[in-house]
This record gives C-alpha cells, structure tokens and sequence, in this order.
C-alpha cells in the first residue's frame, strides 16, 4: 500500500547559509539532526506547518507532514504507514493506538478546539450568541454530524444546554464533517452554523463576518491528542517536536489559531 506524504524538508538556518570555508560546521549539524514523519489531523494542518517551520529553525531538525483524517490516518497507521507521531483531532484513535501497542507513550493533549457560532453577515451575530439562537431571527443553522465529528456533537451537546435542540431539529443542514459545516454557512444557505474558532481565524477577510465563541462549559471539551509511534520511538525529531508543542512559543502559536493549548503551557 502506498501513502501520500506531504514533503516539507526544511533545513536549519545556519545550516543553510554556511559555504564551503565552514563546511565541517554544516557537517556537524547535520550530525546532530534527525528526519521525522509526523502524521496531523486535517483541521489542524496549517498550525502544524507554522510550527514545524519554528521547530527546524531551532532545533536543525527535519519535518516531513502527512495529512489527512483522524479515521484515515488511524488507519493507516495500522496498515504500516512510516509515521513517527501523530497528532490527531480527538482522544479516542490515540488512545487506541496505545492500547494496541502501536505507541510508544501514552497520548497527551496537545490542543482543544473552541466552538463558533458564525455568520459572515458583520453585523449578524453579536455578543450574546445564546440569546441570538433563542430569537426568532434564525431560521436554518447548520452544524457537522454529531455522530461522525467532535465539533458536531459539541454543537448539539450546546444546542441540548440551551434548551434550543427540539426547536432546532428540523431546521439544521447537517454537514458530513466541520469543512463542510464551514462551507454549507459560507455559501448563504443557512442564517448561521456551528464552526471550529480555528477556521474563522484562517477564513479570507471577506468572511470573518461575525461570530459567537460557545461557552466551554456547554459541550464536552473538544480535546485532540498527540502520540509518539512506536516507529519513532528512536527518533530525535518526532521525540522533540511533540515536546516543543508544550513549550512557551508553540503554545503561543496554537492560541493564536484558535485552540487552547496544552494545560502545561506557561
């Protein structure tokens, strides 16, 4: 079976730059750098990519993304893929992985995705998004399937706390996952949709619209986990950079993109 990967060799800076009259210093940090094949959950490949670049800068390290779904991924990583890590999009397919003893160390939670409720009208969601749901103003929301994605279900575990789900129900467009939730909203086909806080801080400025963060407290965190693979439990770079997600200036990164980071993070 073949895997598609992402190629995104970078080397170390100083590494770069140096020439022929410094070429033993060039060598020797290559000496010092390993390649890692890291596996990222779709929803979170762009502040992957940000991070890897901070990563190889500082440390001469080497990063190779492979993207794609949680499920897919999951399963490619059963069938053999050469992943070192993965960072997944939920709790459970890491989770899995260790129990299967296919990781190296137990998972951790690397990131948790915050719940939007959007419009791109400016001026149509304001500050208070709960009692917007409860006027008669909305008429269809859309929200991805809450049986298939975690934004999905956080979406109606909100709705339920609200009171809102029975009046809601024949009136949602429900999405097949939260791209698709993001799309069905941008297109105006619906007043409003549940959204992941990253995908607006990512949207062109067209569609920034208006939004309402969903209180924390109303659905089940949406937590994603990373894990080191049994494959790359010898590998500097992949062990590294799954420490560098806790670090101070990754953890700022992954706040600016619209996630809570680790609990650890200064």
């Amino acid at each position: 079976m073949q895997f598609r990967l992402s190629s995104r060799i970078t080397r170390h800076p100083i590494c770069r730059v140096l020439g022929l009259a410094v070429a033993l210093g060039a060598i020797a940090c290559d000496a010092g750098a390993a390649e890692g094949t890291v596996a990222v959950a779709a929803n979170f490949t762009s502040t992957a990519q940000k991070l890897a670049d901070t990563f190889e800068r500082r440390s001469g390290h080497k990063l190779v993304i492979a993207t794609g779904s949680t499920g897919q991924l999951y399963a490619q990583i059963r069938q053999g893929a050469p992943f070192d890590a993965l960072l997944a999009a939920d709790q459970l397919r890491p989770a899995r992985l260790f129990a299967e003893k296919q990781a190296a160390a137990k998972p951790f939670t690397y990131a948790t995705g915050q719940l939007a409720l959007w419009s791109p009208d400016p001026g149509r969601i304001s500050s208070d998004g709960a009692a917007f749901l409860a006027s008669d103003k909305v008429g269809r929301i859309a929200l991805a399937n809450p049986k298939l994605a975690p934004y999905g279900l956080a979406a109606r575990e909100s709705l339920e706390a609200m009171g809102l789900w029975d009046g809601y129900r024949d009136r949602i467009v429900m999405g097949q996952n939260i791209a698709q939730a993001f799309q069905i909203t941008a297109s105006g086909g619906v007043s409003a949709g549940f959204v992941a806080l990253s995908q607006l801080q990512d949207a062109p400025a067209g569609l920034k619209g208006s939004h309402w963060v969903v209180p924390a407290e109303l659905h089940t965190p949406i937590r994603q986990d990373a894990v080191l693979l049994l494959r790359g439990k010898g590998n500097p770079a992949a062990k590294a950079f799954l420490a560098f997600l806790t670090e101070a200036e990754a953890c700022t990164a992954i706040r600016a993109a619209g996630y809570a980071p680790a609990e650890s993070c200064p």
